[in-house]
């Protein structure tokens, strides 16, 4: 007979992989989950180093899970902050076209919004002016219900009610080894600890497409990891944003371009300016990890992609070497900011997934095998939506028990 030390093991310890073992505890109380997570806390990566921002949907082609999961994640997560007295609030944010060509866009963006179901008004240049009065632009449209919050506190919370429901989450346990057999599945840990369950979630983020070739699979394809790199206002500068002002993002891109976002801590971010990085954790020009990038580089839709849109990647570059050139792009909807405003801040990595074709998944990935449930692509709006998608993971997950 088989000793299970879990019923699920969850790999990532992320706001994906915690909110799923919280919900796994609610929809079947007893069931015994442990979170693997190789960082000594959670939320480390993605969840720990994104804007912040509380999505609306409004981006979202109908009928895509991205629409679905954000336009129910959004309340949801402003509730769940309420409940748990995490800092959040609901600002409301300005989507500005700066061109004429943009405006076919922007007014597409109103219809889809009304499609959702969600509360918008279109502005003209004058009423972008009393939101954000240091804000320029042909047009706008106000969105209600976009806010900010702090994800890294929603995620020990979710990772605080998992444990008090009996999961055991454990830090610093880097999976090295995964196995399969016809009853079980048995990983092995860079430490030598073997656990074994009767299933096994992937919420590894960066890391998915390894986990899922470490367990056998073959995930059809590739994360290939995009560094944003953001500025923040200095101090005596930051009464020149009010709240969160975007530009109407390139529908060729899952990119929503660089963009203004007064977070919980009162401080402007500005950004990301979105560029490969040279490891999946590559936070920094300096972070090369070889065989990642070797990798990265011998998988065929990296040249694909890069010769596609090779005049973007160009322009991401050189925005990323120079912080004039980064000024220009934030000047179009910031005319009166300086380069000597901007101030480095810490850049985030973007796990995105990216098919051998040079395709990039636009929307959430799932795969799943005997007693496997992977999670192979968790695009923006993932840490809005996080408490729909950990149901929706924990419901794949419990069909294998």
């Amino acid at each position: 007979m088989v000793r299970y030390d879990a019923d699920v093991l969850v790999i990532g310890g992320g706001i994906i992989g915690l909110s799923t073992a919280y919900a796994i505890t609610r929809a079947a109380p007893g069931t015994r989950v442990t979170v693997l997570e190789k960082e000594q806390g959670p939320a480390r990566h993605q969840t720990g180093r994104n804007s912040g921002v509380i999505h609306s949907g409004i981006y979202y082609p109908p009928g895509s899970l991205k629409a679905a999961f954000a336009v129910q994640g959004s309340a949801e997560m402003v509730k769940f902050c309420a409940e748990y007295d995490i800092p959040h609030e609901v600002t409301g944010k300005l989507i500005v076209a700066t061109e004429r060509a943009e405006l076919p866009r922007l007014h597409g963006l109103a219809q889809r919004a009304r499609q959702h179901g969600i509360p918008v008004r279109e502005l003209g240049p004058a009423q972008i002016s009393a939101y954000e009065p240091a804000v320029r632009g042909r047009a706008g449209l106000h969105v209600g219900t976009t806010g900010i919050c702090d994800y890294g506190a929603v995620s020990r919370q979710l990772a605080s009610l998992a444990q008090d429901a009996g999961t055991s989450v454990r830090y610093g346990a880097q999976v090295s080894v995964i196995g399969r057999r016809a009853t079980a599945v048995a990983v092995r840990t860079a430490a030598g600890e073997v656990l074994r369950a009767r299933a096994l979630v992937n919420c590894a983020g960066l890391h998915s497409d390894r986990v899922a070739r470490l367990a056998g699979d073959d995930p059809g394809m590739r994360i290939i990891p995009f560094r944003g790199e953001y500025y923040e206002l200095r101090p005596e500068r930051t009464d020149l944003v009010r709240g969160l002002v975007y530009p109407v993002p390139d529908p060729a891109f899952p990119f929503l371009g660089v963009h203004l976002t007064r977070g919980i801590d009162g401080g402007v971010h500005i950004g990301p300016n979105a560029v490969p990085a040279l490891a999946k954790e590559g936070y920094g020009w300096l972070t090369v990890h070889p065989r990642e990038l070797a990798a990265t580089l011998a998988y065929p839709g990296s040249w694909q992609i890069a010769r596609r849109h090779w005049k973007y990647g160009v322009g991401e570059l050189y925005r990323s070497l120079s912080r004039r050139a980064f000024t220009r792009a934030v000047r179009r909807l910031l005319p009166d900011v300086t380069a000597e405003d901007l101030i480095p801040a810490p850049a985030g990595v973007r796990a995105q997934a990216l098919l051998p074709d040079g395709t990039l998944v636009d929307d959430f990935l799932f795969k799943e095998s005997p007693r496997m449930v992977h999670v192979l692509n968790a695009p923006s709006p993932a840490a809005t939506a996080s408490l729909a998608i950990g149901r929706e993971v924990a419901r794949r997950s419990l069909k294998h028990l």
